[in-house]
């Protein structure tokens, strides 16, 4: 069986604290060989890292969600480019424009979504992208950038339209799916993952959030990531193992830092300078 991966969880949130042993245990024990926590505040990062250096399957990201966006304009692009040197980093962001509940003005949003480019275009780690009710600024804003040189990137959580997803692939970059591909009203979104090109596609839990099916309206855990992969796969027609697979070289190929795993006859996880 290939393994899986959650490339965007969030297991700093006060959600996990009590058990957090437990939830990445379930992870590896459904299947997921490595989970990508996420940072959505620079000042956050040290508590990030620790989590990331206590488990050998998990990694992490350094920058400042949207949401927080005028809380950290004074987090440089060189800062940003220093702490992802850190091992266990291995993305940049997540930044973007959230234009659904603009909890940031949208200037700061752009300016750090601006700074987070920066830093992936001198590190080549990928941006991991949040995009809500922000379609045509989005799609603009990237072309712009990639215009002045190439970053790697991701559009996380996709639930934006058709064209920003093709903008997306356009510019070399990917799209992750969550739990809300598995929600019965999503049909639009599965119509879209059918459009596009399988060796782009993630799937992630962005737990604590968005359970998927079967388990919709609890909190979201990494090993919950399966139910996503299961859906993803039937609307591919695709088989699970296909999927699994398809998905995490998809991965390992754009968060390049991350060692790459494979498994023996036994499920034991071994990394790739072990074969």
């Amino acid at each position: 069986m290939p393994i899986l991966v959650d490339s965007h969880c969030h297991l700093d949130f006060p959600d996990f604290e009590e058990e957090r042993d437990d939830v990445v245990r379930r992870a590896e024990s459904a299947g997921v060989g490595c989970m990508v926590t996420i940072s959505t505040r620079v000042v956050k990062f040290p508590g990030i890292i620790a989590i990331a250096e206590k488990y050998p399957s998990v990694y992490c990201s350094v920058g400042t969600h949207p949401h927080n966006a005028d809380e950290e304009l004074d987090v440089t692009v060189d800062e940003l480019v220093r702490l992802s040197e850190h091992p266990k980093c291995v993305a940049i962001g997540e930044a973007g424009l959230d234009y659904f509940y603009d909890k940031a003005p949208r200037q700061a949003q752009a300016i750090g979504l601006r700074n987070h480019i920066a830093a992936a275009r001198i590190t080549q780690l990928p941006l991991v992208i949040h995009a809500r009710s922000a379609d045509d600024d989005m799609a603009a804003l990237l072309r712009e950038e990639m215009a002045k040189g190439a970053f790697p990137f991701v559009l996380h959580c996709f639930s934006s339209g058709a064209a920003l997803a093709q903008v997306g692939i356009e510019l070399g970059g990917y799209v992750s799916f969550s739990g809300i591909v598995t929600f019965k009203k999503s049909e639009e979104l599965r119509d879209i993952a059918r459009q596009l090109p399988k060796d782009r596609l993630l799937v992630e839990t962005d737990a604590p959030y968005l359970a998927p099916v079967p388990h919709r309206g609890r909190r979201n855990e990494p090993s919950y990531v399966v139910h996503t992969a299961q859906v993803l796969a039937e609307t591919l027609q695709m088989t699970v193992d296909d999927l699994w697979a398809q998905t995490s070289e998809n991965f390992f190929r754009l968060f390049s830092k991350v060692p790459k795993l494979t498994q023996d006859v036994s499920g034991r996880q071994i990394q790739g300078s072990e074969r």
